[in-house]
């Protein structure tokens, strides 16, 4: 990989209505790879951020709204210093630097300072603002709250960073923890051992655990106890020490058993509990150990709670507009129930008022007329 000798450089100009800035980079041969096949890096950040780009040259100009050309060129460099470090972009990396310099949608967005949670398989770093704060929050409080919809990388920012205390040999060991409720159906019953019962339910956590290290050091350090599966049913009456606890899919905790679950941690343990409150499958009636304890627990000191939304999505950009969708219907649905109750409480108050011109009932004096 070529060796860049400077930053992109850039030329600001005026532009009616707006701002115009040029960058110049260093290395004409690796422009490419920034601006993508056909140019499609290149469009999407236009679409996204709503400016227009230009490239001449090792040039690229930038003309917009003064807000959408700071951000898109702040993309921009950010792609461009991932190229310096020898690292590849693709869509995914360009959808993240969208999102991570498009600060006017997105104003909790710390620039300077990016964390990055350090693996022997890479760094991996936030793709939004709300996982950059995530992460920061991973690193400063040993009891997280990471709470979220579909595809914000709760699960996965969770494991990586337990993978990097485990070899970092900040902690023993990991627990992974997820109850083990059927999303929406009933899959009857499981054959085999406790392990074999409980690893459907935790696939997406073997999953995340299989891109922070090799397969092999996953399955012996599962052999030798290092990272451990614990169904939440056989947490009772044990003393986590010196772990990194994860237990995912909160949402479907019973609020006993999350009680039960927060009180295992023990010395030198960091615990981190995720889930959706938009996806909750318990039975009706049964309350969400998630929400009990966030309710209980928000404020206390040394816990750390972190809400993720749309704007953190990092899967297909689709997954954000879904999740907006359904959003907005819950929305109107609860508008809808708001007025529904304001209207039956309106014609119960006129219900109990007397009607103007007429006499309560039994009003009439007994000895009138007589």
């Amino acid at each position: 990989m070529s060796q860049f000798t400077a930053p992109p450089s850039p030329t600001h100009g005026s532009h009616p209505g707006g701002k115009a800035v040029t960058l110049q980079f260093s290395d004409n041969t690796l422009l490419p790879l920034l601006l993508g096949d056909h140019d499609r890096h290149m469009v999407r950040i236009e679409q996204a951020l709503g400016v227009r780009l230009s490239c001449r040259g090792n040039r690229v100009a930038i003309a917009g709204e003064p807000g959408r050309v700071d951000a898109a060129q702040a993309a921009l460099e950010g792609l461009w210093r991932r190229l310096e470090r020898g690292e590849s972009v693709g869509r995914s990396d360009v959808e993240a630097a969208i999102r991570l310099s498009d600060t006017e949608t997105d104003p909790r967005l710390p620039l300077s300072d990016l964390p990055a949670i350090h693996t022997r398989r890479g760094a991996v770093g936030p793709r939004s603002g709300g996982q950059a704060g995530y992460m920061e929050a991973l690193a400063r409080y040993e009891m997280v709250f990471g709470i979220g919809p579909a595809g914000t990388g709760k699960t996965y920012l969770a494991v990586a960073q337990a993978v990097a205390m485990l070899q970092g040999g900040k902690v023993d060991r990991i627990v992974l923890c997820r109850p083990a409720v059927e999303a929406g159906e009933r899959l009857g019953f499981l054959p085999g051992d406790m392990k074999e019962k409980v690893d459907p339910y935790l696939r997406p956590l073997y999953d995340a655990l299989h891109d922070m290290m090799p397969a092999d050091q996953v399955l012996r350090r599962m052999t030798n106890g290092e990272i451990e599966v614990a169904p939440l049913a056989f947490m009772r009456g044990r003393t986590l020490a010196h772990a990194y606890v994860i237990l995912d899919e909160a949402q479907n905790t019973s609020a006993v058993q999350m009680k039960m679950v927060l009180t295992r941690m023990g010395e030198g343990t960091r615990m981190v509990i995720t889930g959706d409150l938009t996806q909750i499958d318990l039975p009706a009636g049964v309350r969400s150990g998630l929400r009990d304890a966030l309710e209980t627990l928000e404020g206390v000191p040394g816990i750390g709670v972190v809400r993720l939304d749309k704007r953190d999505v990092v899967r297909h950009p689709l997954v954000a507009r879904i999740v907006d969708a359904y959003e907005q219907r819950e929305a109107a649905a609860g508008e809808q129930r708001r007025e529904a109750r304001h209207a039956r409480g309106a014609e119960s108050q006129g219900a109990r008022e007397p009607q103007a011109g007429k006499e309560p009932q039994g009003g009439k004096d007994p000895q009138a007329g007589k």
